[in-house]
């Protein structure tokens, strides 16, 4: 047995290794019978796309994407220098070049993708930074840019359902499957109304009506429950505890690797609401294969073909600012100098707050960036001797107090499949008590977790399935942390400082912490760019004009 780590420390000056999150889009649920020692064989089967292109958020998508192509061309591309190499900051690049101008992206490390990241060893397999699955809600922009790019072929789609593990009945799962020939948000509720393995009667007519006022109050009230963590939401709508335990601890832990006692509500009730009125918003995917290739490359080559410049291993040492607290130039670690006509900080938000020049940080705008913490993340990689019985071609909430969501990627993903073994990516979180663990104690902790939900199947001394290699995956400051209260704290992507600006998933936009989130937070920050420099450019011309009167 064989295994490696790689911890992706953002406050580190080490080059470091990338990280995967994925945009897929993943096949119906791919089961493997049960059988008495009998020969059994995996049932994958890929699903159309969903119909998205006439929903309104993607037409919002588009039309904001079709800004920077039919721009006015400026008469002297901007050069744009834009630190980070993550989808927020591929974005950027590609928007802005769309629009006519000259992006240069330096990236700290020797790999694309940011939180997106992965990498091969030496056996050929990829492992990931994380295990980031799509759900249609959570896609406009990127379905849009997938679009753009002409990979919309890359996406696995999955069955239309929600599977959970259930520990109280080791090997047993529980699904809510949404009908496709019921429009929302009718399929949703007879989605919940289906299953009766998690949630009562009397739990489920509860539950509805502490979610009536998020129903009727749409996006206002969604945004005036950032005060309230999950867990006081829920106990003050009169919901009942064992609802959060049952379904909102393995939904928190999907979507910011917390628990519900830390998560803002309105994370929860974002996601939610895009359940309840979008046919196909629970709908998730996968990418085919591995992010870097399948997705960042694709970008960085559109990128260059339109003259920009996509450069590794290009680490930012400071902020040089000017007389008047303008940025003069950024400083890289190995001493060259890259200058530009505007600046774009497109990193997470822990880094650009050990890089900020102490000149900024009294300013409010960067101050209320305090506040906003990555979480850590830890991604677990297991491959086993045998093809697991107990699988889908989806993914699946664990339901564990260890771990979060996972899937058996030899089914989900097409460039990872294998029809004999198995190979589990699992969330280990929360993960703030094990990041400094060693892989040794977290693959242990992992192998308990597994074998008390599949028995049958695992055991934690490996007497069952046997461990052939396993990756372990740290990322001390992943996403920023979505506690309550954060909201007014995350920053436009225009800065006080003229022409600096931000990008990410933490600045100010509408899909918090998530992919999606940071391909707005790019085209949002292209769009700034644009904007701005051309009411430069138009005063200058009225300014030419008047001195030739």
């Amino acid at each position: 047995m064989t295994s490696r780590h790689h911890t992706t420390d953002v406050l580190s000056s080490r080059p470091l290794q990338f990280q995967l999150q994925f945009q897929f889009q993943l096949p119906p649920p791919c089961f493997i019978p049960r059988t008495n020692n009998r020969p059994f064989k995996v049932l994958c089967a890929d699903y159309p796309r969903p119909e998205l292109d006439n929903t309104s958020n993607f037409l919002e998508a588009a039309y904001l994407s079709s800004t920077f192509r039919t721009s006015p061309r400026p008469p002297k591309p901007l050069k744009i220098v834009i630190a980070g190499a993550g989808l927020a900051g591929l974005s950027t690049a590609k928007y802005l070049a769309d629009a006519g101008h000259k992006p240069i992206l330096l990236e700290a490390r020797d790999v694309l993708g940011g939180k997106v990241a992965a990498w091969k060893d030496v056996d050929g397999d990829w492992y990931e930074t994380g295990l980031h699955i799509f759900c249609d809600w959570s896609l406009p922009n990127i379905q849009n840019l997938f679009g753009e790019l002409g990979i919309n072929d890359r996406l696995q789609w999955k069955e239309h359902s929600m599977i959970f593990a259930m520990p109280n009945k080791p090997g047993e799962f529980s699904r809510f499957d949404f009908p496709d020939v019921l429009p929302a948000p009718l399929n949703g509720i007879w989605a919940i109304l289906r299953n009766n393995e998690m949630l009562t009667w009397p739990e489920k007519v509860k539950f509805a009506i502490g979610l009536l006022p998020a129903m009727l109050g749409g996006q206002a009230y969604v945004e005036a429950q950032d005060g309230l963590s999950v867990q006081d939401w829920m106990r003050k709508q009169g919901i009942p505890d064992r609802v959060t335990t049952e379904v909102f601890i393995a939904m928190s832990k999907a979507l910011n690797f917390i628990n519900p006692d830390e998560l803002s509500m309105q994370c929860i009730l974002i996601a939610l609401n895009r359940f309840l009125q979008e046919k196909h918003g629970s709908k998730m995917a996968f990418l085919d294969g591995n992010p870097p290739e399948r997705l960042c490359m694709p970008i960085v080559d559109h990128i260059e073909s339109l003259g920009g410049q996509v450069r590794l291993n290009s680490r930012i040492q400071k902020i040089e600012l000017n007389k008047d607290g303008t940025v003069k130039n950024f400083l890289l670690n190995d001493g060259n100098i890259i200058k530009g006509d505007a600046y774009v900080f497109a990193t997470p938000v822990d880094i650009l707050k050990l890089i900020l020049p102490e000149d900024w940080k009294p300013i409010p705008y960067f101050k209320k960036l305090e506040k906003l913490v990555g979480v850590p993340v830890i991604n677990v990689h297991i491959w086993f001797d045998r093809k697991l019985r107990n699988t889908y071609d989806h993914l699946l909430f664990s339901r564990s107090p260890l771990l979060s969501v996972y899937a058996d990627m030899s089914v989900t993903c097409k460039e990872y499949y294998d029809p004999n073994r198995s190979m589990l990516e699992l969330v280990f979180a929360p993960a703030e008590e094990w990041i400094t663990r060693s892989d040794a104690d977290i693959i242990e902790a992992t192998m308990s977790e597994l074998s008390r939900l599949f028995p049958d199947e695992i055991a934690v001394d490996q007497s069952k399935a046997k461990i052939l290699k396993y990756h372990v995956v740290k990322t001390p400051r992943s996403v920023y942390k979505t506690v309550p209260d954060c909201e007014p704290c995350r920053p436009l992507q225009r800065s006080p400082i003229e022409g600096f600006y931000l990008a990410g998933d933490y600045t100010k936009q509408k899909y918090l912490a998530s992919m999606e989130g940071a391909v707005l937070s790019g085209k949002f920050c292209a769009q700034a760019i644009v904007q701005d420099y051309g009411l430069l450019a138009a005063r200058g011309e009225v300014l030419a004009e008047a001195s030739l009167v």
